[in-house]
């Protein structure tokens, strides 16, 4: 399986304050090389485009997912707070005319014994209704999926970071309390991805892996210094576009970053490691 996260466009108020580098070929670069190695399944956590609601935001988008079904690859997405702003009812008629899939509460994929569970962190653009709709389907899907003999492991991605050290976006609070407690509850979930801040990250909680997976395309984030707090412990690894790689070996996971290389000539294994 692949995964990216933040694929928008930069939209020009951003590039005031941060730099641009290249970013809408970044994007292009990451869509046709996860093509050319033909996952099962592709992933995007979110922030697909830069204005969802708008039709020209997604020309671009539109001709790589149409590439992607030429290679026979399957693309996934959850919400980013970039697909709904400004009109969360037009950028999300929009998103499911992409992504018929889709659930806005929350919807399950299965590709060879891993289950990803897909959750919407936009709480701002949710109602009571239908947030408390999602935590109890999520509660409750985590248990059959956990009673699944056909299901060996669990991987939840929203976009919105739970744990995050961006100087731009804050670490979600309410994906803590709602995301985060039941993953670590739960027997199978071996590894939690989101976006949102444009980074690299990764961090260990309570035994269990966070990836902060950013690089898909939009604007590079500065990041605090590490400390307790927010503890990354892959601060030594910050590459500006990257994508990341999943294969299941029997009950683990071998996950690897696929980095984008200084002179864009293509890309190189970054970091990698192995989730039980």
């Amino acid at each position: 399986m692949a995964f990216a996260s933040d694929t928008q466009e930069p939209m020009w108020v951003e590039k005031i304050f941060l730099k641009a580098d290249h970013n809408l070929e970044a994007t292009q670069m990451i869509f046709k090389e996860v093509g050319s190695r033909r996952p099962k399944a592709f992933f995007i956590l979110g922030d697909v485009v830069s204005s969802g609601k708008k039709p020209r935001a997604w020309k671009n988008i539109d001709l790589y997912m149409g590439q992607a079904v030429k290679d026979s690859v399957p693309v996934y997405a959850t919400l980013g707070n970039h697909d709904v702003m400004f009109n969360a009812k037009k950028g999300m008629k929009n998103f499911k005319q992409r992504f018929p899939t889709y659930e806005p509460t929350g919807y399950t994929v299965v590709v060879d014994s891993v289950a990803v569970v897909l959750l919407n962190s936009n709480f701002g653009a949710l109602s009571a209704e239908d947030v408390t709709k999602q935590n109890t389907w999520y509660k409750q899907k985590l248990k059959e999926l956990d009673a699944d003999p056909a299901i060996k492991l669990i991987m939840v991605g929203c976009h919105h970071s739970p744990y995050t050290n961006s100087k731009i976006v804050k670490p979600s609070v309410q994906v803590q309390q709602y995301f985060v407690e039941p993953f670590l509850a739960s027997a199978k979930c071996a590894l939690f991805i989101s976006g949102h801040s444009h980074n690299y990250e990764q961090f260990k909680v309570k035994g269990k892996d966070f990836v902060v997976i950013g690089g898909g395309g939009g604007l590079h984030q500065d990041v605090r210094p590490n400390n307790d707090v927010m503890n990354d412990v892959a601060a030594d690894y910050k590459p500006v576009f990257h994508y990341l790689e999943i294969r299941r070996q029997g009950k683990h996971l071998d996950v690897l970053s696929r980095k984008m290389t200084p002179d864009f000539s293509g890309f190189v294994d970054g970091r990698e490691f192995k989730v039980d």
